[in-house]
């Protein structure tokens, strides 16, 4: 038909509900009840003001072909769900159960190029032939998998259930028969033997019936001649996938000697179109989200960060962080070879809302996002950037940075940041988090003053969680649920940030410095200014 160039795991924990349930009910290692329709999620709003955007593209290029983003943009609404996951990130750390899934990939890569070659090509049996290929490399793909984890240490629920489905799926009648099929078919068409008879443009094709072989009988015609090694001249011959119309003819003539076997092969392309199992499919697409992760993040680690597995929760508030970072910004710098500074947080009963100040560019914006970034990570269940972390799965995370203001829109830019944090506050609940970047700059102080006091108001009734970037020093004293962070700089010469941001009150003196810089409006800036106007007015 075609020529073909051939650490360790600690004890397990108690099974979960999806394990115990049995394999026949197991759908997925992303999530441990019914599995939601992610192909239509589109990234949600907060992404571009978190920088999560990059991050999801920087740890899902080169899998373009599995389609993982949609996997990012789902938040998991459960703790059991998070744990679930982690469970599965911790397993597939070990070198070993990783190899196992990864060989398996490669052969469903494998797999998936058969049937897409297939599908290019145009005669028929060619097709018929590349697909029986694609199945026969499903069933060894499979097989072998099923060996491997039989005796694997594995921790997780979600990788025990799938082991228990994917052990009783081989064993099943229609696995064993699509298996049995496969190889019958296989082993009839390379036992095929047939005879080509060329006369002029006229070729007959016969069974093999013992004939002579006359290659041998050449070879000692033309022995005599022979004087020494023959100098090689070698030439490379292309060839594509594709048959041309006399091999086709070829073809269709051998089947005519063994219609038997070809028309098993019709029939079996007829019957076993769809023998992919969605759910080890599935399987094969989601395991590529954590390894996606686990590949991502460990080229940061080599470079010295620390990721840690965070504690999660859905009642406490008492969140608390050490060591961490803006994911984005440390892909960022790792491959400019750059030092990433890790901060620390932490709030306790009834603190819930951290005020950031201090002077620009000093990371009070990065800290902000990487709250974000941490509890956002966290809610979909993968390690997160930091030494250690306890985190809240809010309901829906929230983001009101500045805005470019557009010019299409006929309404003002302060009009837009106010219906913007209207809607945010309107939608948001005691389980929400939002994140606030130097909100309402575009208007007067005593007006900014006035609407940071009402909007802090309500996030104190709300009682929610939230991050505000602000050069207002009024905010840092608003309530006791209100913590100040200042961004510091180096006491030796304040013109150096240190991007260390700690707890203590704000400095209006430091905030007053950090606006005039802002809007060059410094002694030194303002005296510049001055000078270039006297001189372009003097200047014939």
């Amino acid at each position: 038909m075609r020529s073909k160039t051939t650490s360790s795991i600690s004890a397990c924990p108690p099974l979960l509900m999806s394990e115990r349930v049995g394999p026949e009910l197991f759908r997925s290692v992303l999530f441990d009840g019914p599995v939601p329709d992610t192909n239509e999620s589109k990234a949600p709003e907060t992404f571009g003001d978190l920088n999560l955007d990059q991050v999801v593209e920087a740890v899902t290029a080169g899998r373009d072909e599995y389609d993982l983003k949609p996997f990012f943009y789902v938040p998991l609404l459960h703790v059991e769900t998070v744990n679930y996951r982690q469970e599965v990130f911790r397993d597939l750390e070990d070198q070993v159960l990783a190899g196992f899934i990864q060989s398996f990939a490669q052969d469903m890569r494998k797999m998936r190029t058969h049937l897409d070659q297939a599908d290019k090509l145009y005669y028929r049996r060619q097709k018929q032939s590349w697909f029986l290929d694609a199945v026969e490399v499903y069933c060894g793909a499979v097989s072998q998998l099923n060996r491997n984890l039989l005796h694997a240490q594995i921790g997780s629920a979600g990788l025990r259930a799938f082991r228990a489905y994917l052990a009783a799926y081989v064993e099943s009648s229609e696995f064993r028969a699509l298996v049995a099929e496969t190889q019958k078919l296989k082993t009839g068409l390379a036992g095929i033997r047939y005879s080509l008879y060329i006369a002029g443009r006229r070729i007959t094709v016969s069974k093999y019936g013992s004939e002579p072989d006359y290659s041998k009988e050449v070879l000692q015609t033309f022995q005599k001649f022979n004087q020494g090694a023959a100098k090689a001249y070698r030439f490379e011959y292309r060839s594509t996938p594709d048959m041309n119309h006399v091999e086709a003819a070829i073809l269709d003539l051998v089947a005519e000697q063994f219609p038997e076997i070809f028309s098993s092969l019709e029939k079996y392309c007829t019957q076993h179109s769809g023998y992919l199992n969605n759910t080890i499919a599935r399987f094969d697409r989601e395991g590529q989200f954590y390894f996606a992760w686990l590949e991502h993040t460990h080229r940061l680690k080599q470079t010295g960060l620390p990721f840690c597995y965070p504690d999660v929760t859905g009642r406490s508030k008492e969140v608390h962080g050490r060591g961490v970072f803006d994911l984005a910004l440390a892909t960022k710098l790792s491959r400019e070879k750059s030092p990433v500074v890790l901060n620390d947080f932490h709030l306790h009963d009834p603190e819930r809302i951290f005020v950031v100040s201090g002077p620009n560019q000093g990371g009070k914006t990065t800290f902000a996002r990487t709250f974000g970034q941490l509890h956002y990570l966290a809610s979909i269940g993968c390690p997160v950037p930091g030494t250690e972390a306890r985190l809240f799965l809010c309901d829906k995370l929230f983001t009101h940075f500045e805005k470019e203001e557009d010019i299409r829109n006929l309404s003002g830019k302060l009009e837009d940041e106010l219906r913007r944090i209207h809607q945010i506050l309107e939608c948001a609940t005691p389980k929400s988090i939002l994140i606030m970047n130097e909100s309402f700059l575009s208007t007067t102080l005593n007006d900014a003053l006035f609407l940071s006091k009402e909007i802090m108001r309500r996030i104190v009734e709300l009682n929610m969680l939230c991050v505000s970037v602000t050069f207002l020093d009024e905010q840092a004293s608003f309530s006791e649920t209100v913590v100040s962070m200042v961004s510091t700089v180096n006491p030796e010469d304040v013109a150096l940030r240190t991007f260390k941001l700690v707890r203590k009150q704000a400095d209006g003196l430091a905030y007053a410095a950090a606006i005039a810089e802002k809007y060059q409006l410094t002694h030194d800036a303002v005296r510049e200014r001055i000078a270039g106007n006297v001189e372009r007015s003097v200047t014939p």
